[in-house]
């Protein structure tokens, strides 16, 4: 049987919080997770430095970043496609 292999790669989706440097956006993760001494819901979060090539994504465009080979000093994820589209304001 020939079986889709699943990626060993992880893959997140966030929010662009900048899109000023040239082929790489800033990506807002944000995750809520349950506070190990007290168990209340904490929300948490995480920028990463991901490589958008064509300079197709924008500032509140939620997009998925996949983890890659070391690209620069803090880039490490690439951005693989867009999930929804910013709101037009």
């Amino acid at each position: 049987m020939t079986e889709a292999k699943k990626s060993l790669k992880r893959s997140l989706v966030g929010k662009v919080v900048s899109d000023k440097r040239a082929k790489t956006v800033t990506v807002l993760i944000e995750r809520r997770v349950k506070h190990e001494l007290y168990g209340k819901i904490v929300g948490k979060s995480s920028k990463y430095h991901a490589h958008d090539e064509k300079g197709e994504y924008k500032m509140g465009d939620m997009i998925e970043i996949t983890e890659s080979r070391p690209i620069s000093k803090t880039k490490n994820w690439v951005a693989t496609r867009l999930v929804e589209k910013a709101a037009e304001v």
